[in-house]
């Protein structure tokens, strides 16, 4: 739906009156700046490089980090949610999961030891948020990683609910190792070339931390406050 927009000149022109100038009606032109440090961290830094300033993070964050290969990635998983007592698993609908060779874990392994497998479904509506709050663990896909801050960036869609991440007790992010920058900068230039490639905005882009963590004044930390209390991070090689 598309809405009508009232009195805009109206409001416009009495915010310039308060501010004893002329309304400004003709494009700003971007400025040159001088000195943009925020381009020059990590700058010339490798993908290995970059892997192991998010490694040192994680141990800030309270968060567990394995890598691996295509080829053992399903025994990764497998041992991270086993270690996370198994019980129901919620993932995004999302092909990458096949290609990754997780299928037979997914629907095959893990069905045969009661450990129940939700996949998001759109069109069941609630039901996925339902099956999101009661499963133990979430398994998502980072599209962007902030080695310096040890950040995710999940893409959510019709197909990739968010709840998945932040609803069941325990997350799992698998974190392709060619998504790794050095920082928020970098993950925002990424993000404007994702655009412009595909003329697509994600639903929702959430920059996700590690597990749920909250600190009052005293910083006294408290976690699992509004989302999981573990978090493990998957890095794949796929360079």
């Amino acid at each position: 739906m598309i809405g009508t927009i009232h009195n805009r000149d109206k409001f416009l022109n009495q915010i310039a009156s308060q501010l004893n100038r002329p309304r400004i009606s003709a494009p700003i032109e971007r400025p040159t700046w001088k000195y943009q440090p925020q381009y020059e961290i990590y700058k010339d830094a490798s993908q290995d490089e970059l892997l192991e300033i998010l490694k040192e993070h994680c141990k800030k964050i309270h968060t567990k980090i394995f890598t691996t290969d295509l080829a053992e990635l399903s025994g990764v998983v497998n041992d991270v949610v086993a270690e996370y007592g198994g019980g129901s698993v919620v993932t995004w609908k999302d092909e990458r999961f096949s290609k990754w060779g997780l299928d037979s874990l997914m629907k095959e392994k893990w069905p045969s030891e009661n450990i129940d497998v939700f996949e998001w479904d759109y069109t069941l509506g609630e039901e996925n948020v339902r099956q999101a709050e009661k499963a133990n663990v979430g398994i998502t896909i980072s599209e962007i990683t902030l080695a310096e801050s040890g950040t995710v960036v999940l893409f959510s869609d019709k197909n990739k609910g968010r709840t998945v991440s932040f609803l069941p007790a325990a997350s799992i992010m698998l974190i392709p190792k060619s998504t790794l920058v050095p920082r928020m900068t970098q993950a925002a230039v990424k993000m404007r070339e994702i655009h412009q490639k595909t003329g697509h905005v994600a639903s929702c882009i959430n920059f996700i931390t590690g597990p749920s963590n909250s600190a009052d004044i005293e910083l006294n930390l408290v976690v699992g406050v509004h989302g999981p209390i573990k978090a493990t991070y998957i890095v794949i090689n796929d360079l």
